[in-house]
């Protein structure tokens, strides 16, 4: 049974197989196609069911067209296993010639047309006829950064009952056509209202101990007895999709950038969280601040904050940048993520940025004037370029810095509209709110 060892078990399953070990739970060859992009992708489409279209490239100029024709932005990977660390977005030709020049020993490449939506995941248990499913989480940061570095709520706060039916019944799908026994996790983005698959995992995903703990439901007990032959309908937790509980429960990503050198904070497809905590409150505001704090990030209810921002973010950053400013925050920005901020009424303070004479950023910084910093420059892959240098500046100095438009949103519209400290919220305690 490899479904508990992660993708390296999943790699060696055909190989024991071939060696004559028996399986119990899912088979070898299912496995084989969940983790075959080509063949997941006929599946789905056999299915009638939507994922993102993608084109295999063997050259730059290949990879340059086949950009042009999906679309920017696009997701850049190998086409080898998901867990390679070699995955950009790219919204632009220059992006994909950076990424090839860093990575030219690579080819093929896979480029995904990328889908700017709400992502959601699910872990379910299948007894090779009905599935299960404790619940549909919700990620804050929208989809194209690594699922295990999101913030992910449950239950989902902004899907329609339509969305959650149609993940419920994709799920149902997959589970059917792969022949699953045991558990398996599969992971979505919602954009335009339509849902799309993404990525298929037929074994225990790193959400299984958070959904299971939240709900109650004891999956891996489940997972076992079904793979040894037990059917869902006699172990008393019913099918389909699992009521919802009264609890807010929210998975915050725990990252150990202070412990290494020269690693650029950026988010984005290749995971870099080492853990994670978990915040447990009636209201989303307080289990999100609960699960920030506990997640080690130090909340300011005053002071400063930066902005550098690319340009497909700066009309997004307005909002947020404006209720900051209604917070009191003293808002400083570079100078063209500035000029568009004082454009549209939210008055920002131009600073210099780094070679150019002081005061610059790091002056700024250095002085304790900055309290957050909100950096999503994808440029800085080069752990010498200057939004890279400035997102590890922030942890040398302990400043929390988001790297996601989402993540700054939740923080600034949930956590710190409150004005409240973590100490002022009840304990909950979790053996008890099932």
């Amino acid at each position: 049974m490899t479904q508990f060892g992660g993708r390296t078990a999943d790699k060696l399953a055909a190989q024991l197989k071939n060696a004559g070990v028996k399986f119990i739970g899912t088979s070898p060859e299912m496995i084989g196609i969940a983790e075959n992009r080509e063949k997941l992708n006929e599946l789905l489409d056999s299915l009638s069911i939507p994922h993102p279209p993608v084109q295999s490239v063997f050259t730059l100029d290949e990879a340059l067209a086949a950009a042009d024709n999906l679309g920017y932005p696009v997701l850049v990977r190998t086409s080898c296993a998901d867990g390679v660390q070699n995955k950009i977005i790219a919204y632009n030709d220059d992006d994909i010639r950076e990424y090839i020049k860093l990575n030219k020993q690579l080819y093929p490449l896979l480029i995904y047309k990328y889908l700017s939506g709400k992502e959601a995941e699910v872990d379910a248990i299948s007894d090779g006829e009905n599935i299960l499913i404790p619940g549909i989480m919700e990620h804050i940061e929208r989809a194209g950064i690594h699922s295990g570095d999101s913030i992910s709520v449950y239950p989902s706060r902004t899907l329609s009952s339509r969305i959650k039916r149609e993940i419920t019944d994709y799920t149902e799908k997959l589970a059917t056509a792969l022949k699953a026994v045991g558990l398996l996790n599969i992971q979505f983005v919602v954009y335009n209202n339509e849902v799309y698959v993404i990525k298929v995992n037929l074994r225990a995903s790193r959400t299984v101990p958070y959904i299971g703990k939240v709900t109650g439901i004891p999956m891996v007990e489940l997972a076992v007895k079904c793979a040894l032959g037990q059917k869902l309908t006699a172990l008393g937790y019913g099918t389909g999709l699992y009521p919802e509980g009264n609890y807010i429960a929210v998975k915050v990503p725990v990252f150990s950038f202070d412990k290494l050198r020269n690693v650029d904070t950026l988010l984005g497809p290749d995971m870099k969280s080492t853990g994670e905590a978990l915040g447990i409150a009636i209201t989303f505001e307080e289990a999100l601040h609960k699960g920030l704090v506990a997640a080690g990030l130090k909340i300011k209810h005053s002071g400063g904050v930066l902005i550098t921002v690319r340009d497909q973010d700066k009309q997004e950053i307005i909002p947020i940048a404006e209720k900051f400013a209604d917070l009191g925050f003293s808002l400083y920005a570079t100078a063209r993520t500035a000029r568009t901020l004082n454009a549209h009424m939210v008055a920002a303070n131009s600073v210099r940025r780094i070679g150019e004479p002081e005061p610059n950023i790091m002056t700024l910084i250095d002085k304790g004037k900055i309290n957050y910093i909100i950096s999503t420059s994808n440029k800085g892959r080069l752990p010498q370029e200057d939004d890279a240098r400035i997102r590890m500046k922030a942890v040398e100095r302990s400043i929390p810095c988001l790297t996601a438009i989402d993540t700054a949103s939740a923080l600034v519209k949930s956590c710190l509209k409150t004005k409240k400290n973590v100490e002022e919220y009840d304990i909950v305690d979790i053996t008890k709110i099932i």
